[in-house]
């Protein structure tokens, strides 16, 4: 990591005590890292950020259950990966960067670049692609984008995390060439050509070893190999053996663990288990990403930034990744004047992002229904048409009947519910829930032409195509889905 402050490290380092030093090891709290006034070493801030700043202004978690700050949205990363558009990735970083220093955050934890190895991980909507090139060429015009406002992007989680489900005991098993050509490269990429400032281990084992403490992926593979020089995290509450951990060159355990951790790290120094030359070298990395990212906030001081200029990158983020299916017959785009229906509860209450620690508390979000009026249709009216969990209900199926048939076009939206695709979880099966596609085979029947709308993160049995036009996946397309913009 090149040394952007005038601060001597090995000064520093020099006047530290031993109990000083693996202090820094471990976080001050849920999101800070430990300070020392002494020696005028501050703490700095960690925060979730792949699609979105979540900086929680109340009692920090790590599920995204207490409220965040308001910040911009933008789409997931398994949306944006549809544009294969490098540079449109790199203008969302950039703007997350800006936001990142506004909110006074140090280091930004990610984006997420595991391979989707396992179609049902309900995490795979903050993931890129299926394929190491592109999850890593995306990741590193992400990692650009935010590092020009001098803080830390995170390149997460490293390696070989494929599930929610036991994902802190799952021992994932591979060979070496399928790790180095398929679960290591796209992190390569990420460290090569984005120069990312931090990793984030992940929870799971790899071949028998966790991954925070992993010399063969940690030393030998990101340091060695790749020449990475900036501080590896651990993911939270992802901390077996620290003592190994640093060995390994993990600098950094997160959350705090309220000085435990660093009494064992020095018990196993004074014992003679862990040199203090790699004890050094590890807080030396760690104080370089404090000093450089922290003098982003003497230098740059956003008192605000462009909430509609951010929503705009949005938008266009999100019309650039959404992803045409099916068009029969020229179904779309509509004509000027088309009698329209919409049809669907994702309509009113849309799904723009995944849940768990991603979630992000948007500055302003686009709904269709208030901005129908703005397109050139003749607009009928809207019903719910189902309940979310699938629900059956044959009422609101009736009343979709009924109000198909004073339009022309009937535009469904459907998706994934948020409890499906989220942090910790895995998904059961591919398949849209039962009632909603009871509900696209009543339409069908009404003759009229049926435009479909997917909001999910993941992949998805589409055989209910049969019944639609049109199939558009939007993904989670973010806080600006809800118009177009103005030309």
């Amino acid at each position: 990591m090149e040394q952007t402050t005038t601060v001597d490290i090995k000064a520093i380092v020099a006047k530290m005590t031993p109990a000083e030093k693996v202090s820094l090891f471990s976080g001050k709290d849920f999101w800070q890292t430990v300070d020392i006034e002494r020696l005028g070493i501050p703490s700095i801030f960690l925060a979730d950020g792949p699609h979105g700043i979540r900086k929680q202004a109340a009692a920090a978690d790590h599920l995204g259950l207490n409220e965040s700050i308001k910040a911009t949205c933008f789409p997931t990363s398994a949306t944006t990966a549809n544009s294969f558009d490098t540079q449109l990735l790199e203008e969302v970083g950039t703007a997350l960067g800006v936001e990142a220093v506004y909110q006074k955050v140090n280091v930004l934890l990610g984006p997420g670049l595991n391979i989707k190895r396992n179609p049902l991980c309900g995490r795979n909507f903050e993931y890129f692609s299926e394929d190491p090139i592109l999850a890593g060429r995306m990741s590193a015009a992400f990692v650009r984008g935010v590092q020009s406002s001098g803080i830390a992007a995170c390149l997460k989680h490293y390696a070989a995390n494929n599930q929610e489900f036991r994902r802190m005991l799952v021992d994932t098993i591979v060979d070496e060439r399928a790790l180095r050509e398929i679960y290591l490269t796209n992190f390569e990429i990420g460290v090569k050509e984005g120069k990312a400032k931090t990793v984030m281990a992940a929870y799971n084992k790899l071949n028998e070893v966790y991954t925070n403490e992993d010399p063969y992926i940690l030393r030998k593979a990101l340091r060695d190999d790749w020449g990475f020089d900036g501080v590896i995290v651990s993911d939270w509450g992802g901390q077996n053996d620290r003592t190994a951990a640093i060995k390994a060159g993990a600098e950094l355990e997160m959350p705090g663990a309220k000085g435990e951790t660093s009494r064992e790290v020095l018990e196993a120094f004074e014992k003679g288990e862990i040199s203090m030359e790699i004890i050094d070298e590890n807080v030396e990395r760690l104080l370089k990403l404090i000093f450089d990212t922290e003098s982003v906030f003497m230098d740059k001081k956003f008192e605000a930034f462009d909430i509609e200029a951010h929503h705009n990158i949005a938008l266009r983020a999100a019309e650039e990744s959404i992803v045409l299916l099916e068009n029969k017959n020229g179904a779309l785009p509509l004509k000027p004047r088309e009698k329209v229906a919409i049809i669907g509860d994702f309509a009113k209450t849309s799904r723009f992002q995944g849940a768990g620690s991603s979630g992000v508390n948007p500055t302003k979000v686009d709904n269709t229904l208030e901005r129908i009026e703005e397109y050139d249709l003749e607009y009928v009216g809207f019903t719910q048409g189902f309940k979310r969990f699938g629900q059956k209900n044959n009422g609101l199926i009736k009343k979709a009947l009924e109000l198909a048939n004073k339009a022309d076009t009937v535009i469904v939206y459907l998706g994934l519910d948020e409890a499906i695709e989220t942090e910790g979880l895995d998904r059961k099966n591919m398949r849209l829930a039962e009632n909603q596609v009871d509900l696209l085979r009543a339409l069908k029947v009404t003759g009229k032409k049926i435009v479909a709308v997917l909001s999910c993160g993941s992949a998805l049995e589409i055989d209910f195509a049969e019944y639609c036009d049109a199939l558009v996946h939007g993904y989670l397309f973010g806080q600006a889905s809800g118009r177009r913009r103005s030309t």
